[in-house]
């Protein structure tokens, strides 16, 4: 019976003290941070796309006749010879020349459409920890280091490098891309990331502790 008793005690008190220690683990859980939220969209290598009042020139290696320089309407259209209006604006260059290939098989016989971006004309906003916040406009292609650039730099007393945001409004919904530009001063960037017109750049500042 004493033997009994005493088991009786020690389990008792085992079973206290896993409560007490699964009580703590649970108060320690709640008091744990949460996980930083990572970037919703992760920058791709961005490829030039045609806005309306882009200058496009399209070489037709084979038939030098049809050679022709337009200007993207504010429709986003373009009207060329023997085929008449075509859509251009929100395609890339490339995409559009298979389409006209397409369009002119019965026309050519190299099979070969060539697209050039004469001028480009559009505007940007730069925003936050530059020397020159505010709209920007090219007539060329631009790239968000361009922009940036174009602003008059980043302001090195403020500027986080390594969380510049572009934010682009697209077929009614808002995206939004993370570029380390730290990495790419060093050299260790990729692809340049080239805007969209009304895309918004944004240099955030750096946190400081002190």
């Amino acid at each position: 019976m004493k033997n009994a008793g005493l088991t009786h005690s020690l389990s008792r008190g085992l079973s206290a003290t896993a409560a007490l220690l699964l009580g703590l683990a649970v108060l320690l859980g709640g008091c744990e941070t949460p996980p930083a939220p990572t970037p919703t969209t992760q920058v791709k290598p961005g490829v030039q796309i045609l806005n309306a009042g882009d200058v496009i020139k399209v070489s037709f290696p084979g038939s030098a006749t049809l050679d022709m320089t337009q200007q993207i309407r504010r429709d986003g259209m373009v009207n060329l010879y023997l085929v008449g209006e075509v859509k251009a604006v929100d395609k890339t260059p490339a995409q559009l020349e298979k389409e006209l290939v397409a369009l002119y098989a019965s026309q050519i016989t190299s099979k070969e459409v060539k697209v050039t971006v004469v001028s480009s004309a559009f505007s940007v906003f730069v925003t936050g920890a530059v020397i020159k916040p505010g709209k920007v406009t090219s007539e060329r292609e631009l790239t968000a280091f361009d922009a940036i650039m174009e602003a008059g730099g980043f302001d090195e007393s403020r500027a986080n490098k390594k969380r510049v945001r572009i934010v682009r409004q697209d077929g009614g919904k808002i995206e939004n891309f993370e570029i380390d530009f730290k990495k790419v001063l060093e050299g260790r960037g990729g692809e340049p990331f080239y805007l969209k017109a009304h895309d918004t750049v944004y240099v955030p500042e750096r946190i400081s502790w002190f």
